[in-house]
């Protein structure tokens, strides 16, 4: 057959990002034979550039990912040049390196897309759904790709949030082992144009990170501040449970009082106790006299 569906993916990210990112774009690079790479782009550029760089490239498609305070990574679908595009945070990222990652595939083997049901019911899940068509499905006939179809692409939709997992397929008893990489993607915003322009939905359940690290820091200082809270009305029971008793004249009824012993002064002054040498140290000083006198002697 004829290679029809001349789809190139661009995969590439700007500067900051961790080693995390790296592998996870170099996995997505590994299962999608029709994507190329580019070189990290500047922070400093805008994100209308890179309509450039794919038109550069000979790409109609892009995923671009976007590293801020070298902890928070955002990931860009855009179909180039005229849109639409999406923006998600990347959370939970786990790569093909991995140990826990048992599942194997075909480098280069076509994949089956698997979608949650709720993607064919909300309209801005169908426009994610076609998008992610056309981005992950590798094209039939690509010279790179093989005649083979081994593993799953599935996008599941839990707690508002989009959860990507690839599976291998075993033809046994067609049972499934996950391959990798996994990442969950929380979606932001959706434009109409790419990598810009007007909005056409907003996720309203979306926290962007900077809220979340400070709401945490509200808690913990909430919880300090409660606890210094108790510590001083625990000060304040103390002080105020001490009360004053008056003196019970019957508590001394039954004490008998010490006899007082007479006071003997002493007008002579006390004998010195005589000051006792060391035996040893006279019987040494007695031998040494007596060795002298023989020596005289003789």
């Amino acid at each position: 057959g004829k290679w029809k569906n001349k789809e190139r993916v661009l995969i590439f990210s700007s500067r900051g990002i961790n080693f995390r990112t790296r592998h996870l774009m170099q996995d997505l690079r590994t299962l999608m034979p029709h994507s190329k790479a580019d070189t990290k782009m500047d922070r400093k550029d805008q994100l209308f550039v890179i309509n450039e760089v794919c038109e550069m490239k000979n790409c109609n498609k892009c995923i671009f990912f976007e590293a801020k305070k070298k902890q928070d990574l955002y990931m860009w679908l855009s179909n180039t040049p005229q849109g639409p595009s999406a923006k998600f945070l990347v959370q939970n990222v786990h790569t093909l390196a991995e140990l826990k990652m048992t599942g194997n595939c075909l480098r280069g083997s076509r994949p089956l897309l698997s979608f949650d049901p709720i993607f064919d019911r909300e309209p801005h899940y169908a426009l994610l759904k076609e998008l992610f068509i056309q981005i992950f499905g590798t094209p039939q006939y690509h010279p790179k790709s093989q005649p083979f179809v081994d593993h799953v692409f599935t996008f599941t939709v839990t707690d508002e949030r989009i959860w990507f997992r690839n599976y291998q397929i075993i033809e046994e008893d067609a049972s499934l082992v996950e391959i990798g990489p996994r990442f969950v993607l929380n979606l932001i915003k959706i434009f109409q144009g790419s990598f810009g322009g007007p909005t056409l939905y907003e996720n309203p359940h979306y926290q962007s990170p900077n809220m979340h690290r400070r709401l945490i820091r509200l808690s913990v200082a909430a919880k300090f501040r409660e606890k210094q809270q108790v510590k001083e009305v625990q000060k304040i029971k103390k002080k105020g449970s001490k009360v004053l008793v008056e003196e019970d004249p019957t508590e001394v009824v039954f004490e008998t009082p010490a006899e007082e012993k007479p006071v003997e002064i002493q007008l002579v002054k006390p004998e010195s106790k005589p000051i006792v040498k060391d035996k040893k140290k006279l019987r040494k000083i007695q031998r040494k006299k007596q060795k002298k006198l023989f020596r005289t002697e003789g």
